[in-house]
């Protein structure tokens, strides 16, 4: 079986926006305002180097709360492939819910089994690409993040962005860190630990 390192996006891998409307930062709506964060595509050169499938699994519900279109949130998906195909990082999936319980769009507001912290896409990612969870990892900003690893069996890693901090303090994660290069070295040090007991 192999292992994986399962991502979440927004406040791990890019940049949050501020919405000027709502005075909130919100995943990007748009192409250009997807921004990377410094160091994540060496970072997940790093992962994959060391045996890492990669998975992206991120909640996107704006365009269920009439904030966006889904046609401006499959662009800035196809932006971000395109920045990782150029890098030559291999994602094996990726993984989006657009489902809202609180939405606008009528078949996108529902109370699904896909949205974190449920934990239906790292259990299909297991069952399709014939993933380890109890050796793998998730890492995100959110407690939901944290949440959907406990209950699929991963270690977990919070990302103490700032932009998303009230979405955090109900759990205690595994290891906190400051942004991915910081996740990605506990999580290749926990490799060598791991090796070394063995």
């Amino acid at each position: 079986m192999k292992k994986a390192v399962f991502l979440d996006r927004d406040g791990v891998i890019n940049r949050l926006v501020l919405n000027h409307e709502t005075g909130e930062y919100e995943p990007p709506h748009s192409p250009g305002e997807l921004v990377l964060f410094p160091g994540v595509i060496p970072s997940l050169h790093s992962l994959s180097s060391a045996g890492f499938e990669l998975f992206l699994i991120s909640n996107q519900p704006d365009y269920a709360k009439g904030k966006t279109t889904l046609e401006n949130l499959k662009a800035v998906h196809e932006k971000l492939d395109v920045i990782f195909i150029k890098s030559r990082i291999h994602f094996k999936d990726y993984f989006y819910c657009y489902h809202h319980p609180d939405g606008i769009v009528p078949e996108y507001s529902c109370v699904c089994e896909c949205r974190k912290p449920k934990p239906y896409f790292l259990l299909k990612a297991a069952k399709d690409y014939d993933i380890d969870l109890s050796e793998s990892w998730i890492v995100g900003d959110r407690d939901s993040d944290i949440e959907c690893g406990e209950a699929a069996g991963t270690r977990t890693i919070q990302i103490e962005e700032k932009h998303s901090a009230r979405y955090r303090g109900s759990v205690r994660p595994d290891f906190y860190a400051g942004d991915l290069t910081e996740a990605v070295n506990i999580i290749l040090k926990s490799k060598i630990s791991d090796a070394d007991c063995e």
